[in-house]
């Protein structure tokens, strides 16, 4: 009798803890408040729901639930937003809140800890950073200095494609056009092309699908946080690596030509950046 008694005081303060919630959720308003949300499946969310196309995937969606509404990539909680007044709420009216790009483990370990312009969070560093990008490389003299580049890029393309066309060959424009802006970024840059197949530059080239557009489910689903079931964790520490020795390779030589022309002669946005490091540490 004494063990019944026992369980039946537990199940009495079970049930009083639970009701005890359930009345502080209701009356706090909290599910009130929440945007509307679809029945998601255990530790995958609703990733099985933007497949093939995940942008179609949300626009039939938001036919269904509304201009706003929750979904779970995984475990991380999202929100879809498709009418232009919602738009403007979130990215005006409150763009302190959604100023940060979300970190995933590729962009971190990529990018030494979130330490570039891109994907640092909202804060002091950023702040620095910009001021660097838009008074030092992006300024109108910069711009103005590596114009001559960019026009030579221009020019190179412009020829190439009138050469295949004296040839009658096909062209795949969008291609083109991709080799044309990363030749030309790379050469303000670095000064060197990289849509080159036969040196090392080339290499850049071919890094960047391996880096970007991956689905890690380790980002996504706190069952394999810890996990490297895709063996993903072992392919981006390789093209670090690899991306590593390209970088100090490009920074050994721009440190070797300044060295023989001077550190006041600007090629490249390399140059004002180590201008910038060589001045802090005076």
């Amino acid at each position: 009798m004494v063990d019944i008694y026992g369980y039946f005081i537990i199940f009495v303060l079970s049930l009083t803890t639970i009701l005890l919630i359930l009345s502080f959720s209701s009356s706090s308003g909290i599910k009130s408040r929440l945007p509307p949300s679809l029945f998601a499946l255990p530790i995958i969310g609703h990733l099985h729901l933007l497949a093939p196309i995940p942008h179609q995937a949300l626009q039939k969606l938001s036919i269904k639930y509304g201009p706003i509404f929750r979904f779970f990539l995984g475990s991380v909680p999202c929100l879809a937003v498709s009418s232009p007044e919602l738009a403007k709420e979130f990215l005006r009216t409150y763009e302190a809140s959604y100023l940060d790009r979300p970190r995933n483990s590729t962009t971190v370990y990529l990018t030494y800890g979130s330490k570039d312009f891109m994907f640092a969070p909202f804060g002091p560093y950023w702040k620095l950073m910009k001021k660097l990008v838009m008074s030092d490389l992006l300024n109108g003299k910069t711009l103005v200095l590596l114009l001559p580049l960019r026009q030579d890029e221009t020019n190179w393309f412009l020829h190439s494609l009138s050469q295949k066309a004296k040839l009658e060959k096909a062209v795949d424009v969008k291609g083109e056009l991709m080799k044309l802006t990363n030749n030309v970024i790379s050469r303000m840059l670095m000064s060197e092309r990289c849509s080159e197949d036969e040196n090392e530059t080339g290499d850049m080239r071919k890094l960047v699908p391996e880096i970007t557009g991956k689905f890690n489910l380790a980002d996504y689903t706190w069952f394999c946080k810890n996990l490297d079931l895709q063996g993903y964790k072992k392919r981006v520490k390789e093209i670090h690596r690899r991306f590593d020795q390209l970088i100090e390779r490009i920074i050994s030589a721009h440190k070797d030509e300044r060295m023989k022309k001077g550190k006041d002669e600007v090629r490249d946005l390399l140059d004002i950046l180590l201008t910038i490091s060589e001045d802090e540490w005076k």
